[in-house]
């Protein structure tokens, strides 16, 4: 995390609220992940992985009530097609059945984990555009991971994860080194974007992540891209070029 320190510059001193949005929002990410992974070990992926993609569907919500953004008709359209994209790009068939099937069963703990998950996660991107409109990205970015690294060494010292991280970094140890650069990437350029975009579009647009996923699976992992995916992947791609219109 220290090796984008000489390229910050001059840094002031955050405030208290910006110290508090900061933890606000690593808080959030932290419940995001927990229960994100709770929804995939006990469900289907096919069946949780498109309710934890409703956060798209939140943000929109959030920016307008909350923070006063205006959205255009291109641009909720974009919103839209990106959101049925992130939704269908894990299930199984486009039949009406496999698309509500999600929501046939709202009383399974996967099922409230992935929307949960999706919910959190809108709340935490409210924060995160609080946080960069009234300070520096680079060093609210800073503030943000290291509240997560506390937040996160705190829950796994509890007893029934003792030994695993070890055992994870001996096991993993390249991709894990690896992973920490490519995140914190991730989390530096779409504090940016967001900075300069209204969260309605900049939280949507990410979703073009799972866009380069497919091309990733299908061109280094000889994946096969079948009908649902790609379809997916031309709705998310389409969103985002109406988005960048609107």
């Amino acid at each position: 995390m220290n090796l984008g320190i000489p390229f910050a510059g001059h840094i002031t001193l955050p405030s208290w609220r910006v110290v508090g949005l900061a933890a606000a929002g690593a808080a959030c990410f932290m419940f995001y992940h927990l229960f994100n992974g709770r929804a995939y070990r006990n469900g289907d992926l096919s069946l949780t992985y498109p309710l934890s993609q409703t956060s798209v569907f939140w943000v929109p919500v959030w920016g307008v009530l909350l923070l006063g953004e205006q959205i255009s008709t291109i641009g909720l359209l974009g919103i839209f097609l990106i959101l049925a994209g992130a939704y269908c790009v894990q299930l199984r068939s486009l039949a009406w059945q496999e698309i509500s099937r999600p929501f046939q069963n709202l009383q399974d703990p996967a099922v409230l984990a992935a929307l949960a998950a999706g919910f959190i996660y809108s709340i935490g991107a409210v924060v995160d555009k609080k946080g960069v409109t009234i300070y520096d990205p680079f060093p609210f970015t800073y503030l943000l991971v290291s509240f997560m690294l506390f937040f996160m060494t705190l829950n796994i010292m509890r007893p029934k994860y003792r030994g695993r991280v070890l055992a994870e970094l001996k096991r993993n140890r390249h991709l894990v080194l690896l992973s920490g650069p490519v995140m914190m990437g991730s989390f530096f350029t779409f504090r940016y974007g967001l900075k300069l975009s209204p969260m309605s579009y900049a939280v949507p647009v990410r979703q073009v992540s799972l866009l380069i996923g497919v091309m990733i699976g299908v061109l280094f992992l000889s994946e096969e891209c079948g009908r649902i995916r790609f379809t997916a992947a031309l709705l998310i791609l389409a969103g985002v070029v109406l988005i960048r219109f609107g």
